[in-house]
């Protein structure tokens, strides 16, 4: 059943180099079940190098762009790690989302930023009904009605001095923001792993990559004794900076290997690897899903925690980046592959940790708090 009248939902969210593409991504997804449910939802970002500001809008929603400001500071915000990623301090960003919001009514606003913070709500408080706040961190304070992180490990009272004493918390892999897709291969990925010989590897090392990880990790597997039939998926996203020279990587491989970008099934991709490369950010819940073992890379400190725990739950392995990568690498890589019984297990254990739903259950959090149903 609709709502009896659009609901309107805005996000402030933003990608770019610097910060990646998983916040908008995992909004986008929340997105796309509220507008199922007869929602109105509109984006506010600011127009940062690697955005995906055209993205959004081809998955059929309005933006309004907040543009980059040559003047710029963030002085006031060194005590948030990430002000910087906002690109102006939090008073003008702030200003200019309330200036987005017009005098349209906003039902909902959910921020995911890891540069706002208590201030920024409480400055936007009046001008929505509710606000959500998205957040991994837990190292600030937030005014809002709603709280997310998806966090492993993460438990209600990291959160219970840091949001007010009527915030709602939802906390753990089992809310993670996962597109349909993912809860609907999950009973033939599972399946497939019981089966089938382990051959075909997955290295997607987040959306931007702007360290070049992927090509190390191609470079590395050059050196493994992998079957002749080995296949190599590689994918990147549409921004990353050094697209080319990983093609041209892929190219040397003696292996059947092809990069993909703009990937719109990520779910049928990874429901079909029997092993993935990857990073510790948001497409870990994806991998957990589908039960697709992981060999991690942690590509920013605040990944680090989620990897560790990923590891002692027997869900995945890490590699560090140091001097001595390539040799570890090739061992794992190896070990694993050679190793069905290991790949099973960690398969097992990763499908304990998330099964897709969590999409579903915060949209109807949403949908609950302002009476209509998804």
């Amino acid at each position: 059943m609709s709502p009896p009248h659009r609901h309107r939902i805005l996000f402030r969210t933003d990608a770019s180099i610097d910060i990646g593409t998983g916040h908008v991504m995992r909004c986008l997804t929340l997105a796309d079940m509220l507008a199922e449910a007869g929602c109105e939802c509109h984006f506010v970002c600011r127009v940062h190098q690697g955005n995906l500001i055209d993205l959004i809008r081809q998955r059929g929603y309005a933006v309004t762009e907040l543009p980059q400001e040559a003047e710029a500071t963030t002085e006031g915000d060194r005590d948030l790690t990430h002000a910087h990623w906002l690109g102006v301090d939090w008073p003008m960003d702030a200003r200019q989302t309330i200036a987005a919001i017009d005098d349209a009514p906003v039902d909902c606003l959910i921020v995911d930023h890891y540069a706002l913070d208590i201030r920024w709500e409480r400055f936007v408080r009046s001008s929505c009904r509710y606000l959500m706040v998205l957040d991994d961190l837990a190292d600030r304070e937030h005014e809002c009605d709603l709280l997310l992180d998806q966090s492993l490990g993460r438990v209600a009272t990291d959160y219970q001095t840091l949001v007010p004493s009527h915030c709602q918390i939802l906390v753990g892999p089992q809310f993670a923001l996962l597109r349909p897709q993912f809860a609907g291969r999950r009973a033939y990925s599972l399946a497939r792993r019981q089966e089938a010989a382990p051959r075909r590897l997955m290295v997607t090392l987040g959306g931007v990559d702007k360290e070049n990880v992927t090509e190390r990790v191609l470079n590395a597997l050059e050196r493994c004794a992998l079957p002749n039939d080995t296949e190599i998926t590689v994918v990147m996203g549409q921004h990353a900076p050094w697209a080319d020279a990983v093609r041209e990587k892929a190219a040397q491989l003696p292996w059947k290997t092809r990069v993909m970008s703009n990937v719109d099934d990520m779910a049928s991709l990874m429901s079909e690897a029997d092993l993935a490369i990857g990073a510790a950010g948001s497409t870990s819940w994806e991998r957990c899903a589908v039960g697709l073992p992981t060999i991690l890379m942690v590509l920013a400190e605040n990944q680090r925690e989620v990897a560790q725990k990923l590891a002692v739950e027997g869900a995945a392995r890490i590699i560090e980046l140091g001097t001595d990568f390539d040799s570890a690498f090739v061992g794992v890589v190896e070990s694993i592959m050679r190793n069905k019984t290991a790949l099973g297990t960690m398969s097992e254990r990763a499908a304990t940790i998330c099964n897709g739903e969590g999409g579903s259950l915060v949209a109807r959090q949403i949908a609950d708090r302002l009476h209509f149903r998804v």
